[in-house]
């Protein structure tokens, strides 16, 4: 049995000596396994600038269209922010809910409507929007994908009704293609 070796690297603060241990960790068996196979090559997509504002921009036509001030959120693939903007008159406090809603449906893939579906007491997610630092589970963020299907980002929206902020979230994430 093979044995992985973990460092471990202790210290105080203040620039007192750190101290280093090696740990031997046993290999398990799915370690074993995937040693002997060629590494996988994960690669991902990211939404890019052009996309963001894109996305934006769409979301800010619909929300013209259906009359409503909105504060709009698209973040990367990573969940960070990469475009926001909030349109005039819209409520500050949904500033914070706008990027809520798409760092949610970044983290989960779907639709932020539809964690919610699943968030109600008894369901299986049931107190979720606790964790992550917060998360929003009412509709107004949808995922962004590329043409060929990979999610590369989400958009949150919120300022009006959640059925309106889907709307809006909506259109701006099928404005990439």
């Amino acid at each position: 049995m093979h044995r992985s070796k973990l460092l471990l690297v202790g210290g105080m603060l203040l620039g007192a000596a750190a101290t280093a241990v090696y740990v031997n960790l046993p290999e398990t068996n799915a370690m074993a396994q995937a040693s002997a196979k060629p590494a996988e090559v994960i690669s991902s997509k990211d939404i890019s600038l052009d996309q963001a504002g894109a996305a934006v921009k769409a979301a800010v036509e619909k929300s013209k269209e259906i009359n409503t001030k909105m504060d709009i959120a698209v973040v990367d693939a990573g969940g960070n922010l990469k475009a926001f903007v909030r349109m005039d008159g819209a409520w500050l406090g949904s500033i914070d809910i706008a990027q809520k809603k798409a760092r949610t449906a970044r983290y989960f893939d779907m639709n932020t409507g539809e964690i919610g579906k699943l968030s109600q007491p008894g369901g299986p997610l049931y107190n979720i929007e606790h964790s992550n630092g917060g998360l929003i589970t009412f509709p107004g963020g949808v995922p962004i994908k590329a043409a060929d299907g990979t999610i590369i980002g989400a958009i949150g929206v919120s300022g009006s009704t959640v059925e309106n902020d889907h709307t809006v979230a909506a259109a701006g994430a099928a404005a990439i293609k």
